[in-house]
């Protein structure tokens, strides 16, 4: 929990968390891939989301 409510900070958006299933459930959701892609994408780029996006955008329109 932070500090303050109102110093949330941004890092925690700038990183997929694949242990969280929740996180790679959104994020499949929102590519419409499944958990799995997701995960696969996370061990291919690391956690970084923009690079994890680029990605999942990437591998679908290969398709």
């Amino acid at each position: 929990m932070p500090d303050s409510r109102n110093n949330r900070g941004g890092r925690d958006r700038q990183r997929v968390a694949a242990g969280q299933s929740w996180e790679v459930r959104h994020v499949a959701e929102k590519f419409g891939v499944s958990s799995q892609q997701v995960t696969g994408a996370v061990r291919a780029v690391g956690n970084s989301r923009k690079d994890v996006e680029a990605y999942l955008r990437n591998k679908s329109k290969s398709r």
